[in-house]
Formats: C-alpha cells, sequence, structure tokens
C-alpha cells in the first residue's frame, strides 16, 4: 500500500526521497494499492506545489494503471473516525487513518511511507506492525 510521501517524492524530482520512492514505485513486486484519500492529497499537494503539468502527470499514471485505487467502503469511515480519536494525540488524521484502515480490511502488511513517526506508532488489527518501506 501506498501513503501520500512516496507518491509526491516520486513526481517531484527536488524532492530528497525523489530517487528512493520512483526505485520501489517501479521495482514493487505485486499492486500498489493507494487509498483514493491519499490521491486526493497527493493531487492537491502536486497542484500546489508543483503545477498542473505535474499534476496531469500522475493522474496520467493512474489512469495508465501504475497503482490500484481502493475507494473508502462505508464500513470503513467508523474505524477511521476510532482512528483519528484513539491518536489524536499525534494527530493521525483522516488520510493516514484511511490508509491503516485500508490495510486492515485488505490484509496488507506492507506500507510504503516517508511518515515514519505516525506509522510505526499506530497497531492494526491485523499485524502487530506495519512494515515500512523504502
Amino acid at each position: 500500500m501506498v501513503d501520500s510521501g512516496p507518491l509526491y517524492a516520486y513526481v517531484d524530482e527536488d524532492d530528497r526521497h525523489h530517487h528512493a520512492c520512483l526505485d520501489l514505485l517501479a521495482t514493487y513486486q505485486g499492486p500498489l494499492v493507494v487509498p483514493t484519500l491519499v490521491v486526493t492529497e497527493v493531487a492537491y499537494l502536486i497542484e500546489t506545489r508543483l503545477g498542473p503539468v505535474a499534476e496531469v502527470r500522475f493522474l496520467g499514471d493512474l489512469a495508465a494503471g501504475a497503482f490500484t485505487t481502493d475507494p473508502v467502503a462505508s464500513s470503513d469511515w467508523l474505524r477511521i473516525a476510532e482512528l483519528v480519536w484513539e491518536y489524536r494525540d499525534l494527530p493521525l488524521g483522516t488520510v493516514d487513518a484511511s490508509v491503516v484502515t485500508t490495510g486492515e480490511r485488505l490484509r496488507i502488511r506492507e506500507v510504503a511511507t516517508l511518515d515514519r513517526r505516525h506509522f510505526s506508532v499506530v497497531r492494526p488489527t491485523h499485524t502487530s506492525t506495519f512494515e515500512l518501506l523504502p
């Protein structure tokens, strides 16, 4: 599963994590699942920081099937709210909580993220911890 940080970094060639994230996303064996709330966050960040050319390139990668988007299921919203409340001191936030919830629902253990602070603290229900990449 992919969080916002690696998606933004692979688009932004000036990001210090660009090469590591580009390499991970290009070589990862298996589907790269991206929760739709992550897509929204990344598109906003790209549009406001890098402009429409970079945003269109990102959208083109989505359209080409580089990533598997996963919508928020109606049953996910309550779990997202529980996580936001439980980890309010971080604060976790809705987008990161949606990554955790998607991982729980799909039983995904690996998360591509640059947000080690949040994802090393959160305890998902299906595994003791997430394996954080890169």
